[in-house]
């Protein structure tokens, strides 16, 4: 994929024809990605660049809250630099205005086409538990089943809650286990029970399965689709 930097709207000469091709050369690979149903990383990085473009025509004190893992001390004084630059210079500030708001509904567009495919794959999955699910659900394992219907993949996860901005966020952490050959023998329950008589770790582990009729590649959309469901089914759950 042919990445933007950070601060691509920023770096080098600021120049409306010039940014206006990076960033359809940019979309076009992404969506070359989104055609085949591929969403992650791609989806992600869209998202985080036009969030990046807001916070930087709102407020450039709002990135280094927003962002502080991903543009480092070198790009925010790249970016606080050229404020300075746009105080004195009203070519270079409305050369940079037509830059974003040219790129915003841009970026929004093919955001919205990647939303849908998410939709689309989230709509199609059926979450369910395993025989008794316990109290305590923070941990356990997920089987993964698509509409290939020859394998199960199994993975352990861990939901973690960390805090920012006065909001509490949910995530999940995941690690692939192995797969099983669907037939007569590994049934979900089967496959539970090997799990808690192989993996003593867990003696008592909630187990969900995900499935989903769709055929779709599984590390860039199927699980990273299916463990966010996941976390919200959990969390529905739980309330």
């Amino acid at each position: 994929m042919g990445a933007l930097s950070e601060t691509w709207f920023a770096d080098g000469y600021i120049d409306f024809e010039l940014k206006k091709y990076t960033l359809l050369a940019y979309l076009q690979d992404i969506n070359c990605y989104f055609n085949e149903s591929k969403l992650y990383p791609q989806l992600a990085d869209i998202i985080f660049h036009y969030n990046n473009l807001v916070a930087f025509r709102d407020n450039k004190q709002f990135l280094q809250q927003q962002f502080p893992k991903r543009l480092t001390a070198v790009n925010l004084q790249k970016l606080e630099l050229l404020y300075e630059q746009l105080i004195a210079d009203d070519e270079l500030m409305a050369e940079l205005e037509s830059i974003i708001q040219y790129s915003l509904p841009q970026l929004n567009n093919t955001i919205k086409e990647g939303a849908e495919i998410y939709e689309y794959v989230a709509g199609n999955l059926s979450i369910f538990p395993v025989g008794l699910i316990p109290l305590e659900t923070t941990e356990g394992y997920f089987l993964l089943c698509d509409g290939r219907a020859s394998y199960t993949r199994v993975y352990a996860y861990r939901l973690t809650i960390f805090e920012r901005h006065d909001e509490k966020f949910r995530g999940i952490h995941t690690e692939y286990v192995q797969e099983y050959k669907k037939d007569f023998v590994h049934t979900i329950g089967h496959i539970k029970a090997m799990l808690i008589r192989e993996r003593n770790n867990l003696p008592n582990p909630a187990v969900y399965c995900v499935e989903t009729p769709l055929v779709l590649p599984v590390d860039e959309t199927l699980l990273p689709v299916a463990k966010r469901s996941l976390v919200k089914y959990i969390a529905e759950q739980a309330a």
